[in-house]
């Protein structure tokens, strides 16, 4: 039903009429221009008159035009079906094919009084009924979360849950946050009764170890019904498609709940990212051996990159680093004194020179190393450094002494440094720390240096430098111009309990130190080495002009070849500035890729490698779980049916008087003026008018 309703007082409309009148009265009730016709004339004219300008004047008044919508909707009912293999496993091709019919019936039933909205779920959530059972994971709390978020602000009638009740990834259901609102009805599906199955559960280990070490795995076994059984546990490496066996052991299962843990221990003698196969020999009578196995990925890494700390004579600080330093597994810290050391400073990535050149050790080989090999190194200068060879060496820091005394200086960290961050924490805490030991004199930064920290003595901060960094000809170099880091290291340790803000800050400069920049002009990047069969695999390129800006003007391609040789071609998207590409799911197994681009009559390559490993889980859980489906449609109000009743939900949400419609009411509101038809309903009045008077002589 539609109302009028004005934006002034209601009393307008009367002087809107008298308006009308008035107007009416002034051009008709005195007039002689149609004295010879019928007095009639003169009063449809001026009804005319009057009408026309009454509405006129009440359109002024800005009325408004207001009008109920109602709009009944259907009660909402989301039917899940767990797409995952472990929901399918038990079923026969007959039983599978009664049950899709059985389940798509009922989707028929209640489409007529009900809004049926199907999904599946496993890996991921998505629209549709979903009946192939290949999934990777189960994960049901996404489902409900996916429910609540997509119609809990509508009339939810019910969720329709068909699931064997196992989830291996996202929280326990039952204690989901997730409040629906609405009844779930659980469809039970799977075997709640255990098989005789041997299982490897649980594979730990870590996903990085270094060339030349050894690491361990941890190995969970469990077994079903299996009591006096005998089996081998097998630790392969897979290469080449082909299991090469490393060590077995025997495994006695000795009641019916059977559960051990091995240790295992591997080296890690070929660099790259190696497969091994974790698995046990199947028994008589067992269910399934399909998860009899487990394959895992390592990436062995030939990159830990060598330190040394090469020092005039012992000191506590050589100590304090050392052990700052071996905190990143990704370095290698060698110690040795300069009077001892006759190794190739060459075989080293990354060079410390604590108290050298001093006045005893002039270390002219290992600086005519570093310059010709460019190895980064870092100064840190005591009283027993000979100042003016050091000033020779490098030109970062220029040290003027008077007198040969020392002085006792805190850090100030410089605002305006910006080559690698510091935490807030740290920043904070450094001015406090205890003080280091520099040398009486003059200190001043080279041009090429950039500060981190200036001097503070007593409560004055200086502009003399205590830490630079910067790049001399092309090598990176540091220089700390005071001693007694390790006074730094303990005074962090008395305050906080831990070591973690020295570590850092010897972690970030050495880091910056040592890292080797990329200087090549097209890159390639990926997120990981190693994938899940079911994820994408997305390659990011960038191309730089010799000036190092980045460009994407011609075609990037890419190659990616697996253990057998097979190619796989792909042409980069251009994105931006640079390269992306989506080059989606692979194979379980090794691969090796090269990019390409030609780019001003040069053939710009990048090579790499990546791995594919298996998802497994829905391997290692082959016994349904009813009780938290029971469970779950307690919760929420509803039942738990099994597949040979499913007919029935159909009745069970009829009888329940909350599963209704809604009838929905909204108010428009919109002006009166908007309406087309009274412009020409004005048109009509003014132009009859007008044509009466024209026709009976009158203008």
């Amino acid at each position: 039903m539609d109302n009028i309703s004005f934006q002034y007082p209601s009393w307008y409309i009367i002087l809107c009429l008298l308006l009308g009148l008035v107007v009416a009265l002034l051009l008709y009730y005195r007039s002689q221009a149609f004295r010879e016709q019928s007095r009639a004339l003169n009063w449809l004219l001026g009804g005319l008159r009057f009408l026309g300008v009454s509405l006129i004047a009440l359109l002024l008044l800005s009325p408004l035009l207001r009008s109920l919508v109602q709009e009944v909707k259907k009660p909402i009912i989301v039917l899940a079906q767990d797409a995952s293999e472990s929901a399918g496993q038990s079923m026969s091709e007959q039983d599978s094919t009664a049950y899709r019919a059985a389940l798509q019936q009922l989707q028929q039933e209640l489409s007529e009084p009900y809004d049926v909205q199907p999904y599946s779920f496993g890996s991921k959530v998505r629209e549709g009924m979903d009946f192939s059972f290949a999934d990777k994971q189960s994960n049901i709390s996404e489902m409900l979360s996916s429910v609540y978020d997509l119609y809990s602000g509508q009339n939810l009638g019910a969720v329709v849950l068909a699931t064997d009740g196992i989830y291996n990834e996202g929280s326990n259901p039952v204690y989901s946050s997730s409040k629906l609102g609405a009844p779930v009805y659980t469809i039970a599906l799977g075997d709640t009764v255990p098989k005789k199955d041997l299982v490897v559960k649980r594979v730990f280990h870590n996903r990085i170890a270094y060339l030349g070490d050894k690491f361990s795995l941890e190995i969970d076994i469990l077994a079903e019904n299996a009591a006096g059984s005998n089996s081998q546990l097998r630790i392969s490496k897979v290469e080449n498609g082909q299991a090469r066996l490393l060590q077995q052991q025997p495994v006695s299962i000795e009641d019916n709940s059977f559960f051990d843990s091995r240790e295992i221990v591997l080296d890690a003698s070929q660099a790259g990212v190696q497969r091994y196969r974790i698995s046990l020999t199947g028994v008589d009578g067992e269910a399934t051996v399909a998860n009899n196995s487990k394959d895992i990925f390592i990436d062995v890494l030939d990159a830990r990159q060598k330190i040394l700390l090469l020092a005039n004579a012992p000191h506590p600080d050589i100590t304090a680093l050392r052990q700052a330093i071996s905190n990143n597994k990704n370095y290698e810290v060698s110690t040795a004194y300069a009077n001892e050391f006759t190794e190739s400073p060459q075989q080293y990535d990354f060079i410390i020179l604590h108290n050298l050149p001093s006045r005893d050790n002039d270390v002219s080989r290992v600086f005519n190393s570093i310059q010709s090999e460019n190895i980064p190194h870092l100064f840190i200068v005591g009283l027993q450094t000979n100042l003016n060879r050091f000033n020779e060496v490098q030109q970062l820091m220029r040290i003027q002494t008077r007198g040969g005394s020392a002085n006792q200086v805190q850090a100030a960290v410089a605002a305006d440094f910006a080559l690698f961050t510091l935490s807030e924490e740290l920043k904070s805490d450094l001015p406090n720390f205890a003080p280091l030991t520099a040398y009486f004199g003059e200190f001043q930064a080279g041009p090429e240096a950039e500060t981190l920290l200036y001097q503070r003595i007593g409560e004055v901060t200086t502009e003399y430098p205590l830490l630079v960094v910067g790049d001399q000809r092309g090598t990176k170099t540091g220089v700390l111009s005071a001693e007694g880091l390790w006074r730094w290291r303990l005074f962090d340790y008395l305050q906080n309990q831990d070591h973690e803000r020295f570590n850092t800050l010897i972690g970030k400069v050495v880091q910056y130190l040592s890292l080797k920049e990329d200087k090549r002009r097209f890159r390639v990047s990926l997120s990981k080495n190693i994938f899940d069969e079911n994820e994408n695999i997305y390659f990011d390129a960038e191309l730089y002009n010799k000036s190092f800006e980045l460009v994407n003007e011609p075609d990037a391609s890419l190659t990616i070849s697996d253990a057998e040789g097979k190619e796989y071609n792909y042409t980069f998207n251009k994105a931006g500035n640079a390269y992306r590409l989506n080059a989606g799911i692979f194979p379980v197994g090794n691969y090796s890729f090269q990019a390409s681009v030609f780019y001003n009559g040069e053939r710009l390559t990048y090579e790499g490698q990546f791995s594919v490993k298996p998802v497994q889980l829905e391997r290692y859980a082959t016994t349904a779980d009813h009780n938290l489906l029971r469970l779950l449609s307690e919760r929420y109000g509803g039942e738990l049916v099994y597949p040979d009743n499913i007919g029935s939900i159909a009745g069970k949400l009829q009888a329940r008087e909350t599963v209704k419609p809604v009838i929905y009411e909204t108010a428009k509101t919109r002006p009166v003026m908007d309406l087309k038809w009274l412009f020409f309903l004005l048109l009509l009045i003014f132009t009859l008018e007008w044509g009466l008077r024209r026709y009976f002589g009158a203008y």
